[in-house]
């Protein structure tokens, strides 16, 4: 019987593709934040130093771009979710500040309208009784909405007889 050396094995390890072809393998599909990226492929197994020099040579050539990933995501998102929902993402994903307010402002990003959109979309009438208004509440919660600006929202919208 032939033993085989374990799937993380050291040989493996040097046989498999380099940081730098991972990291643009990674971006093949989509994009992403710098400190995203860092994430993924430190929990491949590389050291932070390692995955920071191949990031800043990715992003000297343009392939990674904080700015660039930003506009992405609050273009797509534009619309569907309110400014707070499309900054927090973007926070947590390790955009500064100063990308995200660019990247909001250069998508057009407007709350109440978006929100008016996105409830027209959705439901389309008035809410028939209070579960129904409790529904609807919770879906535009949960794209980021305030509850002051949702309520303000159902409140000028004509009753049905």
């Amino acid at each position: 019987m032939v033993r085989r050396p374990p799937k993380n094995s050291a040989a493996q390890n040097a046989a498999g593709p380099s940081l730098r072809a991972q990291a643009v393998r990674l971006l093949a599909r989509r994009d992403y934040s710098r400190a995203e990226l860092e994430s993924r492929l430190v929990a491949k197994g590389a050291s932070r130093a390692d995955v920071a020099a191949v990031l800043d040579e990715l992003a000297a050539l343009g392939y990674v771009s904080n700015e660039r990933y930003a506009r992405a995501v609050a273009e797509q998102k534009a619309g569907r979710y309110s400014q707070r929902s499309i900054a927090s993402e973007l926070k947590y994903k390790g955009v500064d500040a100063d990308d995200i307010g660019a990247a909001l402002a250069s998508a057009g990003v407007d709350d109440a309208s978006a929100l008016e959109a996105l409830w027209q979309r959705r439901f389309g009438r008035p809410p028939a009784d209070n579960r129904e208004k409790a529904r609807q509440v919770r879906f535009l919660q949960a794209r980021g909405f305030s509850l002051s600006a949702i309520f303000a929202l159902l409140r000028k919208i004509p009753r049905r007889p």
